[in-house]
């Protein structure tokens, strides 16, 4: 693959990927997990942290290995297997739960906004998987450059909405402190359950590392991008959630899925509302493209290796386009099934929960690899170290052990999944031998 991503490019990736409707359309779970302002604030707060230091150790790893993305990472450092378990959950369960959740969403907002019968909404999300599969078939450089257009619109209802909330002269009271729950919440069930909420929408940054043999710069270009794109998405969810609080009451908040809407109506009145959901939709459009563009990479990635059936088809590039035209089928055929079948909150927590534990395990990467080969050439190197890594790998313990107390039934399908590549796994390493 050719050399055409510039850093502007990826930057537009990890943040087209990572903002999309998780910061619109979680703040209704998460309030009702914690039942207070300030500690929905506080997980979003907490999730930020943890996603910025799993990012700056995973980053050390991206730019000293010369090898393309989070599975190669795998293979070198903790052998062939784990490398292809990461891969084949991010193409059965995670690349097509983001695109199918995305999907649904936005079709279930498409028929609100223009008044279209809610059982419209499923046809209304399959077409936008097939729209979009069509625009990246196009190309690579084509879609990347839409893709950095997409990211700068999809800013512009976020601006809109944080910039005239704060100033807005209406606002009530959002108190950030003393940090509690609400009445009935057990404060370390709020934490957990709120942080898996929260991190979905900082999923997707480290799809980026799939796009590393395409960088023009990645020892330098793909590191910043990711710190980068995830310090910028930090500042705006907490600036945008506490707008949404200080617009509407906590208990109009809680398992609401139309908070962004309703306080976009109150904020700009309801053609400015409608509006703004106008660019709601734009920004979940661009997370799903982003999705697309990294994730039909992952079954190629693996086809490379002649670790997949048919292994020969899947790991082709098209020879005008660069474009893995089998990898983008498979990714997007799983996830019409998942829309035809899925439910948006299971689908994210379960994605959240397998990715968090492959992202635990890279993070530990970085300090078997500091006393492994402390000769590698490093040219970025993870601050503070070791305390950053070591945030990052408890951030994902807690994740990981969380979910597998308070969602065990989730979790199980979630190894399940991800356990069923071992039988192809084994059996290519057979036939391959």
């Amino acid at each position: 693959m050719k050399r055409q991503i510039s850093f502007g490019q990826a930057l537009a990736t990890v943040v087209g990927s990572v903002i999309g409707a998780g910061v619109f359309f979680k703040i209704g779970t998460i309030t009702a997990q914690t039942g207070s302002t300030s500690m929905t604030l506080f997980v979003w707060i907490l999730a930020g942290i943890i996603s910025i230091a799993s990012g700056l150790t995973i980053s050390e790893i991206a730019a000293s290995l010369k090898i393309n993305g989070a599975i190669k990472y795998l293979d070198y450092t903790y052998g062939r297997v784990w490398g292809f378990l990461f891969g084949w959950a991010q193409m059965i369960v995670y690349f097509p739960a983001q695109i199918g959740a995305l999907s649904s969403i936005f079709g279930v907002q498409f028929v609100s906004l223009f008044g279209i019968k809610a059982r419209y909404s499923n046809l209304i999300a399959i077409l936008l998987v097939l729209f979009l599969l069509g625009i990246n078939l196009i190309g690579t450089k084509f879609s990347s450059k839409m893709q950095s257009v997409i990211t700068i619109l999809k800013i512009i209802p976020i601006a809109l909405i944080i910039i005239w909330g704060l100033f807005n002269p209406a606002k009530i009271p959002a108190p950030i402190i003393p940090l509690t729950v609400g009445t009935g919440h057990s404060f370390p069930t709020a934490i957990s359950q709120g942080l898996l909420s929260a991190l979905f929408a900082f999923e997707g940054w480290i799809v980026a590392t799939n796009l590393a043999n395409e960088v023009k710069n990645p020892e330098k270009d793909l590191s910043r991008a990711i710190i980068l794109g995830l310090s910028a998405i930090t500042l705006i969810y907490v600036l945008i959630n506490y707008t949404f609080m200080t617009v509407l009451p906590i208990d109009q908040l809680t398992n609401n899925n139309n908070a962004a809407f309703q306080a976009s109506m109150k904020l700009f009145g309801q053609f400015g509302g409608k509006l703004v959901t106008v660019g709601i939709l734009i920004s979940v459009y661009g997370a799903v493209n982003a999705f697309m563009l990294t994730g039909m990479r992952t079954p190629y990635i693996l086809a490379q290796d002649n670790l997949l059936p048919f292994s020969n088809k899947i790991g082709k590039a098209n020879i005008h386009t660069g474009v893995p035209v089998v990898g983008a089928f498979i990714v997007d055929a799983i996830a019409i099934v998942m829309i035809l079948l899925g439910n948006f909150t299971v689908l994210t927590d379960m994605l959240v929960f397998v990715m968090w534990t492959f992202n635990t395990m890279l993070s530990v990467a970085v300090i078997i690899l500091r006393k492994r080969e402390p000769e590698l050439k490093r040219p970025f190197k993870v601050p503070w170290y070791p305390i950053i890594p070591i945030i990052s790998v408890i951030g994902g313990i807690f994740i990981v052990v969380s979910t597998i107390i308070n969602q065990f039934v989730l979790s199980i399908i979630g190894i399940g999944l991800t356990l069923l590549g071992l039988p192809i796994y084994y059996y290519m390493q057979k036939k391959n031998n």
